[in-house]
């Protein structure tokens, strides 16, 4: 009887299904072949790599859903991030002022994006493709050259496991409640975080769903009475907030901020492969965004594999290329079923 619950979920669910899968059969043997094996250490180190690309695939996921592409998430990061080089540092009081202005820097310009789409009345790919280059030129601008001066602190506790960030700030380290999680990589909890508090409630509201009756069929939905403009507005804005998590992440993790236009380049490229890895349909409506943390995962992992086989990196741009072609090609593979055009909207 409890099998049955479980069959219908993965035949609701397949790509996502596959996407969990996939992570676990590749991330057990790259943990196999690791000369440390399975060790915190390898998990908080893959942890940090993998956290930013993983928020930039989230912000990825809400356009993509609307049937949309937002082609600025990997910009707006790459802003923030310089942003937060320049502001988490100072008291205690100054460091949490400096990440909220961040947040709300990058949760800004999602906004601006979403207005720009609704009112302007412009294609998502073409608006965010010109806000993009905004971002990018805002970034240079606040840090025309490398460098920040992120809190020392902070960058050790939120970039190692639960026991050194309880050590950091004077927590009891020999507490009972620590002892379970003592071991656990904080990167990786405050991905999680950020998607249950964030996430799962905005899916559920009436907005979130509101965002998959437009990607399914936005006639639909506006026939239906729904607030198309406020989810549409609200998408673009949650986009925002979290590319702007992680490029606070990447500031905190790297300590200093870098206006890298080809870092943006490449950040917005495999957002889009680990949506559609992770089982999100690029014509809409279908998927999530945990689902895309998965795929991020997935990418990040495929790239662990250049460090243990000892491959020349400068193939690795050839092979995360092929793997967006064929993730995407993956996506794909609905419309060719397609005998009917209307079949599309369903």
């Amino acid at each position: 009887m409890t099998s049955v619950p479980v069959v219908r979920w993965l035949r609701q669910n397949r790509g996502f299904a596959g996407a969990l899968f996939l992570l676990a059969a590749i991330y057990l043997v790259y943990n196999i072949m690791h000369p440390r094996g399975f060790s915190s250490a390898v998990f908080v180190q893959n942890s940090n790599e993998a956290v930013a690309l993983a928020f930039v695939a989230m912000a990825q996921t809400v356009p993509v859903l609307l049937g949309g592409l937002d082609l600025s998430v990997g910009a707006v990061m790459t802003l923030t991030s310089c942003i937060a080089s320049e502001l988490v540092s100072g008291s205690p009081g100054q460091i949490l002022l400096g990440m909220v202005l961040t947040l709300l820097s990058g949760t800004a310009f999602g906004l601006m994006n979403g207005l720009i789409v609704v009112y302007g009345r412009i294609q998502p790919i073409i608006a965010t493709l010109a806000t993009g280059a905004i971002a990018i030129g805002l970034a240079l601008w606040v840090r025309p050259k490398p460098g920040g001066d992120v809190d020392g602190d902070l960058n050790w506790a939120l970039t190692n496991t639960v026991w050194d960030f309880a050590d950091t700030y004077g927590f009891d380290t020999n507490s009972p409640w620590l002892a379970p999680f003592a071991d656990l990589p904080v990167p990786i909890l405050i991905l999680l975080g950020v998607a249950i508090l964030v996430w799962v409630p905005f899916r559920r509201s009436v907005t979130g769903r509101t965002v998959y009756a437009v990607g399914s069929a936005e006639g639909a939905a506006y026939m239906s009475g729904l607030p198309i403009a406020r989810a549409k507005i609200a998408a673009f804005t949650l986009g925002g907030f979290f590319a702007a998590c992680g490029g606070l992440y990447l500031a905190i993790q790297t300590s200093s901020g870098n206006a890298d236009v080809q870092q943006a380049g490449a950040y917005t490229l495999n957002s889009i492969a680990a949506v559609v890895l992770g089982g999100t349909s690029l014509l809409g409506g279908a998927g999530g965004a945990i689902g895309s943390l998965v795929g991020a995962l997935i990418l990040r992992v495929i790239s662990f594999y250049f460090r243990i086989l000892s491959i020349d990196p400068l193939l690795q741009p050839l092979i995360e290329g092929l793997v967006l072609l064929v993730a995407v090609s993956f996506g794909a593979i609905r419309t060719l079923r397609v005998r009917n055009k209307l079949d599309l909207f369903r």
